[in-house]
Parts: structure tokens; C-alpha cells; sequence
């Protein structure tokens, strides 16, 4: 395999470093009420793993220092962590914009129906999965019940006003070792079916390419399909995808206060150090001071440049 970092050099050597931040993407610990089947942080409903208050209250002095920055808030399912509302409440103001990654179903699950009011009261974005406009394709990924589930929650955002006055959108990721088909031909036939099936509008469809890590790679490993997918990966890379890829902008951060480059790079445990050699996290972040800073690449990498090119939101080339 052609390794990454040289086939970027080979483009344009800036391709290889941050350009600005824009986006602090906050994984809240691996807690979920669900247990995907692609999943590359393993969250299932035993995640023990969670954000403590000093580290969600560090953000949000970073969030108020620099004043432009969109918070991107996952999970786990981030909305189980219990103090979600505390980190949403203390955080109101300080960013450009807000957004929540849900699954959707936890919004129907008992003791949450204070939720989805929630959100519409403080104007959170949602970006919601939903892997197909199909109940057994979204079933046979995510387990049975989930795609009625989630279209119900789905009925109660946008009789909150989501899909329309705020913004919905949705995530389709592929059901196995393939990439997504063009984001442009699935947002319409997502739009004619689920408007059809369900009276169901959101604002924008983003297509997501699975990367070769945590679940989806041990299934690709048992399956022996590892080598192939990371070639088909590699044989779609898009250079026009290239110069877009969201760690040029986005910084991660763990359940710990850890910075990495992205969110498959902590699954991975790739995270970003300071000079002494020690990890970086949240107590020494400068976001403004990560410009031309060298970002840390890796194999699973492919899956951001292939075909049309994918990030958190969505397709780079579409």
C-alpha cells in the first residue's frame, strides 16, 4: 500500500498540515444504548468511559477565548452522559454553532423525553444516523427495532420545527465493504421516500465512508477482507478530495481532555503530543496556535479520499 502522508506531499505538501481549526469535536466517553456493528469506538450500553465536569468546563473557557468555533459534540450516545445538559447549558453563547451526533433512537428511549424540547430550546444542530431509508438494512447494522425507532424520533424533531426552521441532518454510511453511492443521487432518493413513507423532512444528507477501524475492522479481519477493502480504499483515492479532508480543521478530543487530529485517530489511540513528548489535551490546547501543525496519518486514512471524499459532514468532491 501507497502510504498516505507521500501521496498528499505529492499533491501539495500543505495538504499534510493543519490550516485553521474550526471545529473542536468532543467525544463524551463510549457509553451508547446501542452496539453498531461499524462502530469504530466499540460504545455499547457497558461504556464506562466519561467526561468529567473539569474537562467539559476547560472547553468551554476555550469555546469563550476564541469565540469562532463550532463545538461538535459525540458520543458513545452523548445525550446518556449525565451531565449533557450541563455541558449544553454552560456552553450556550460561546460557539458559532453547536451539533449534536445522535442515534436517534436514544430520544425514545424511557426518561429521555425531555430531550429532543431540549435541544430545540437551545439550538442545537442534530446530525442523526440513519444508514438507509430501509428498515432492513437499518436493522441488520444498528440491531432490530432501530429503524422504527428512529423514524419516530425523527417525527417528534420535525414536529419541533427540525428539518425546517432548525437544522436536521441525516447520516448514510455503507451496510458493508463498499464506498457510498454519489451524496448528491442518495439526499434525493432520501427525500423522495422517507417524505413519502413517513411526511419526514431534514435539511441535508451527508454520506460517510466506514474506515478500517474498531468494529467494522475486526469484521473485515474475520471476514478476510481486510487487504481488499483497504485497496479499494486506496485505488479510489480522489485528489479533489484531498485538500479537504476535516483535519485540516478539526481538532478531537477524548472523554479524557486528549487531542487528536480526528475521531478515527482516538479510536486508534493516535493522539497529538506536546514538545516534551507528553500528550496534548485540552489544558495546554491553543486551537489558534495549531496552524501548520503536522497532522498524523495513517493507512485508515484512504476512507476520508476515496471516491467522493468523506469527513463529519459529509462528501469533500460531491
Amino acid at each position: 500500500m501507497t502510504c498516505f502522508r507521500p501521496r498528499l506531499i505529492s499533491l501539495d505538501p500543505s495538504f499534510t498540515s493543519v490550516a485553521a481549526i474550526s471545529t473542536l469535536q468532543i467525544n463524551l466517553g463510549n457509553l451508547c444504548n446501542l452496539a453498531c456493528i461499524h462502530c469504530h469506538h466499540g460504545a455499547s450500553p457497558q461504556g464506562a468511559a466519561m467526561m468529567e465536569p473539569g474537562v467539559m468546563e476547560r472547553i468551554a473557557a476555550i469555546l469563550a477565548r476564541q469565540g469562532d468555533l463550532t463545538l461538535d459534540i459525540t458520543g458513545g450516545a452523548p445525550e446518556l452522559h449525565p451531565d449533557f445538559r450541563l455541558l449544553i447549558e454552560m456552553t450556550t453563547g460561546l460557539a458559532k454553532k453547536r451539533i449534536l451526533r445522535s442515534n436517534l433512537v436514544v430520544m425514545t428511549e424511557p426518561k429521555m423525553a425531555w430531550l429532543a424540547p431540549f435541544c430545540r430550546d437551545h439550538e442545537i444542530a442534530i446530525t442523526a444516523s440513519l444508514p438507509c431509508y430501509e428498515q432492513e438494512n437499518v436493522d441488520a447494522q444498528r440491531g432490530d427495532g432501530v429503524y422504527g425507532k428512529s423514524i419516530q424520533a425523527l417525527q417528534l424533531l420535525n414536529r419541533l420545527g427540525y428539518g425546517s426552521d432548525l437544522e436536521l441532518n441525516l447520516v448514510y454510511n455503507p451496510g458493508g465493504r463498499f464506498l457510498p453511492a454519489a451524496q448528491g443521487s442518495l439526499e434525493s432518493a432520501y427525500r423522495k421516500e422517507l417524505s413519502a413513507r413517513y411526511g419526514i423532512l431534514f435539511s441535508n444528507l451527508y454520506t460517510i465512508t466506514n474506515a478500517p477501524v474498531g468494529r467494522f475492522r475486526d469484521m473485515l479481519a474475520r471476514d478476510g477482507k481486510l487487504e481488499s477493502y483497504q485497496k479499494l480504499l486506496e485505488s479510489s483515492f480522489n485528489p479533489a478530495a484531498a485538500a479537504e479532508i476535516m483535519c485540516r480543521s478539526l481538532l478531537s478530543i477524548d472523554w479524557q481532555g486528549v487531542v487528536y487530529n480526528c475521531d478515527f485517530n482516538q479510536a486508534l489511540g493516535m493522539n497529538l503530543c506536546r514538545v516534551d513528548g507528553a500528550p496534548l489535551t485540552v489544558f495546554d490546547l491553543q486551537p489558534e496556535a495549531m496552524a501548520q501543525k503536522e497532522i498524523m496519518f495513517g493507512a485508515h486514512c484512504y476512507s476520508c479520499t476515496a471516491g467522493e471524499g468523506s469527513s463529519c459532514s459529509g462528501a469533500l468532491a460531491a
